[in-house]
């Protein structure tokens, strides 16, 4: 594409004409404009966000507002936004950038989210903030745009990585950054070496499964401040209070986390109820059969196919199918089943809610089963999953909103996007790891949702998936308290990732009684050290 560019010097010779008659040279209308302009740009004090004057359309919370003025001011701009999921993190980013575009300290910005939520954040901080931004697609100009949002699976690749390495820019937001705890991957390494002045990184859950994912973390705001990953651990991963207050004194100088109860929010309330569901007598007999199968990985394989024949038949068949020579007898039988009773009893839930639901399951295979099954009986529905691109996920999201009752997602709906028009949720499949309950959950009871949250669990008794339930729900109180400091917690015990601890617990049983006295262990000491932190607290304020 050619464009032809011609100067225009007409004012060349305006101006000389005003010379040569001696003025006038303004009037009192250009006068009022420039003056009106510089006024704008004016910030009356540092610690006085001017944006909050231009976007009054916005309720800002006072948590929020303190969380920006705390990152300027006392951050310089690069920070860790870890607040509990739904309390912000977006609202708090938004209103840094706008304030440093106001002041003149931004004029190149590179916003790095997952790509399910690349339009969402364009429409955010176009609706809340009146910032512009563009969408990097196949062939983006990178050195030509002020506000530029792309995923990580965009800029990795050529000719993209390189091309986004020469640039330097004022301000570099991630969403979703727990997702770099690893500093030996790719894209860690992409981001510490980009050329960046200011730094948010957003995560709900800045510690994962173990203290190197802070350290990590911290090290791309700050570089030195927790010193080498080696004396690091070396001086705090002692396996007892790991996150001591020396380590918590370090880490509160770049990161910002607020939590539900420290705000003023009147959040809805949550209420949980446990539907269970009993097999029918061929159900139950081939389950148990599964648990005494003698398959090649040995337990590995039977905990998985208990789990997935807690979800359905049918993940269970196409798991089994990748190895059908060796499973044949059990693919005969599973064809012989009736409908799965905990699909029947989904229908039924669905259909008394009379209302929009979310369903969450961890298998595809699941997924296509119950939006057929749900079609059989006039209830509409549409699927969600990671595999869909961009587009096709708006779309779900906006056909979940205005014509669907039901949106039945896997895992990737559980991230990042924002569903506060719903306040039904099923977990059909209950995870093992109480981090992606919460993320479920923080889709639709987050900031804006005007109805208690309402959460059926789905469990199947004397399986598995009834044992888990047990230990999450009713021994932690996984559901009630919100997370929390649970992260913390784990960190504390040096258990690091509960999926694995329980997995390794159904590994390593012989028996289903071995099984639950073990999952009453690690409950016990939960619950034991989160009285005892709590008691600590108590005793400390007093």
């Amino acid at each position: 594409m050619h464009i032809e560019l011609n100067r225009d010097l007409t004012f060349v010779d305006h101006y000389l004409e005003k010379i040569n008659q001696n003025g006038p040279f303004s009037d009192w209308k250009s006068f009022e404009r420039a003056y009106q302009v510089a006024n704008t740009l004016l910030v009356p004090s540092s610690n006085t966000l001017k944006a909050l004057e231009q976007l009054k359309h916005v309720r800002f919370l006072q948590h929020q507002i303190d969380t920006v003025k705390k990152v300027m001011h006392n951050m310089n701009g690069r920070a860790i936004l870890a607040d509990e999921v739904g309390l912000g993190k977006t609202i708090e980013a938004g209103l840094i950038l706008k304030e440093y575009m106001l002041r003149g300290l931004i004029t190149k910005a590179l916003i790095i989210v997952p790509a399910s939520l690349v339009n969402q954040w364009a429409s955010e901080l176009y609706e809340k903030f009146f910032i512009r931004t563009t969408i990097a697609k196949k062939n983006p100009c990178w050195s030509n745009q002020d506000v530029m949002i792309t995923s990580i699976d965009l800029i990795k690749r050529e000719p993209h990585r390189s091309a986004v390495l020469e640039q330097h820019f004022d301000f570099l937001l991630i969403d979703e950054a727990h997702k770099l705890k690893n500093h030996q991957t790719k894209n860690y390494q992409l981001i510490q070496a980009l050329s960046k002045k200011y730094c948010l990184l957003l995560t709900a859950t800045p510690i994962q499964n173990k203290l190197t994912d802070i350290f990590n973390l911290v090290t791309l705001l700050r570089p030195g401040l927790l010193g080498d990953q080696q004396s690091f651990l070396k001086t705090f991963d002692k396996g007892t209070t790991v996150l001591d207050d020396q380590l918590k004194r370090l880490i509160q100088k770049v990161m910002v986390r607020n939590l539900r109860h420290e705000t003023e929010l009147d959040f809805t309330k949550r209420h949980v109820e446990t539907i269970t569901v009993t097999l029918t007598d061929e159900e139950l007999a081939f389950y148990h059969e599964l648990e005494q199968a003698n398959f090649t990985k040995q337990n590995v394989s039977r905990t998985l196919f208990l789990r997935e024949f807690c979800s359905s038949r049918e993940a269970l068949y196409t798991s089994l199918l990748k190895q059908k020579e060796q499973h044949t007898s059990l693919l005969t039988q599973i064809e012989q089943l009736p409908h799965h009773a905990k699909a029947l009893k989904l229908v039924e839930l669905i259909k008394s809610i009379n209302d929009k639901c979310i369903v969450f399951t961890e298998y595809r295979a699941t997924q296509i089963y119950l939006q057929w099954l749900l079609k059989e009986h006039g209830i509409s529905s549409v699927p969600f999953r990671g595999g869909f691109k961009r587009g096709k996920k708006d779309w779900m999201k906006q056909l979940f909103k205005d014509h669907a009752q039901v949106l039945i997602a896997t895992e990737a709906g559980g991230e990042g996007i924002n569903l506060q028009f719903c306040h039904h949720l099923v977990n059909y499949d209950l995870p093992w790891n109480p981090m992606r309950v919460e993320q479920r959950i923080g889709r639709i009871h987050r900031f804006g949702q005007e109805h208690d949250v309402k959460i059926y669990n789905f469990s199947i008794e004397n399986t598995i998936e009834d044992h888990v339930l047990q230990l999450l729900y009713k021994k932690i109180h996984l559901f009630q308290r919100v997370i929390g400091h649970l992260d913390q917690i784990l960190a504390d015990l040096n258990i690091g990732n509960i999926e694995d601890e329980l997995t390794a617990i159904m590994q390593q049983s012989t028996s289903i009684g071995e099984v639950k006295i073990k999952m009453d262990n690690l409950a016990e000491v939960i619950a034991y050290h989160d009285w005892s932190g709590a008691e600590h607290g108590n005793r400390e304020s007093s």
